[in-house]
Formats: C-alpha cells, structure tokens, sequence
C-alpha cells in the first residue's frame, strides 16, 4: 500500500479533485553529451509545480509543459517487489517541444521520472507536492510517422530501474578488475587457474572438485 500524504487524502475523501501526470527526462544533447533536463505535463499552457524528489523525499519546484505535449502514459502497477515494470508514455509528434526531445537529444538510456499530482478544482492549485510513481529509463523510442490527414506520435518504452539488478558483470570477478579498483587486492589471483589444481586427499589424488 502506498502512503499519501493527509491533505491528499482529505481531497481525496472529500471527492475534489483533478489528477494530473508530470514526466521528467535526463537527457544527453547529441552534439556535446551534455546532460539536460526537460518535463512535461498532462494539460494546457506552462506550469511551475511542486515534487517530491524520489532520491531525497524532499520537495522541489519544477517547470513543466503543457498543451497537449503529454498525451498519454500506460498503466503503472504498485508493486512491492524487484519486478520490472514497463510503462509506455505517447507524446505529441505536432508539439515542439516534444519534436525538440526526441530529434536533439540522445535518449537511449535517458532517465525518465513520472509523477502524479492531485489538483482543488477551486483554487487551480495542487493539493500537496506531486507523488513520483515510477523512476526509471527510456529503453526504445520511436516516432511513428503518419499517412496524409493520419495522427502521428511519439512513443517512449520505459523500463523500470529494477531492471539494473537482473544484469551481471563477469569483470569484477577477474583479477585485473579489481586491480584496477585496487593494486593490492588479490582475492580473484588463482580463479582462472584454481580448476586445475589438483588436491590429495588420503590415497586418491584428482582435480579439484572431482569425485573421490
């Protein structure tokens, strides 16, 4: 279960509210690999909103744009596990700030935050800080483009940072790896060699791991 915060949970209660989408990217520009970063929201014009940082919990204003750059973003499952969740966000082809993203930056690997934030229909302002749901990176990035008087978008397939914790990395169980990280450390010296040692073992003698 996912904890709110209790002004949220009041509007929530109470049945005033309007829910919103935020996306944050990090991305290299193609030309320098200098890092940027750029959001987008689900309505109208430009806003400046509160979020709270999934790194530090602390909230932070960020600006975001608007008109009908963000169209969609797919189902986020809650789960409590190391699962790797995949999320598919459409963009507008027609926008230019969406057409900027994915034509001048390097978006392989970008980073990708999204956030959820609960508005007062009243005052036109959020209710508390928006609530990040997914972190994660940009995995494919397509851009579909239409036929004459067709409707044309840009998809981002994201993939959930959990992903990271299925890769393995044979190198850092090699000797020279973790030379490079220290000169005097030498736990892996004898893996390459230690399956041919051979052991006595009473009046049988064998390789290790051989049967006696």
């Amino acid at each position: 279960m996912r904890s709110i915060s209790t002004r949220n949970l009041a509007a929530i209660q109470a049945g005033r509210i309007i829910a919103r989408d935020f996306l944050w990217i990090r991305a290299r520009t193609i030309d320098t690999g200098a890092l940027s970063e750029h959001g987008f929201w689900s309505d109208a014009g430009n806003v400046s909103a509160p979020v709270l940082n999934p790194n530090t919990g602390l909230s932070e204003t960020r600006n975001f744009e608007g008109s009908g750059t963000l169209i969609s973003i797919s189902d986020i499952s809650l789960v409590a596990n190391l699962t790797v969740q995949d999320v598919t966000i459409e963009m507008s082809q027609l926008d230019p700030a969406s057409e900027a993203i994915v034509r001048g930056y390097d978006l392989r690997q970008a980073g990708v935050e999204i956030y959820r934030g609960l508005y007062n229909p009243a005052t036109r302002q959020l209710v508390a800080p928006a609530l990040c749901r997914f972190v994660g990176f940009v995995d494919e990035a397509p851009i579909e483009t239409p036929e004459e008087a067709g409707v044309g978008k840009i998809t981002l397939v994201c993939k959930s940072h959990t992903q990271e914790m299925t890769r393995s990395n044979a190198d850092t169980r090699s000797d020279a790896s973790q030379r490079r990280r220290s000169a005097t450390d030498n736990f892996y010296q004898d893996v390459t060699t230690i399956g041919e040692v051979e052991f006595f073992w009473g009046k049988k003698s064998g390789k290790l791991g051989s049967a006696g």
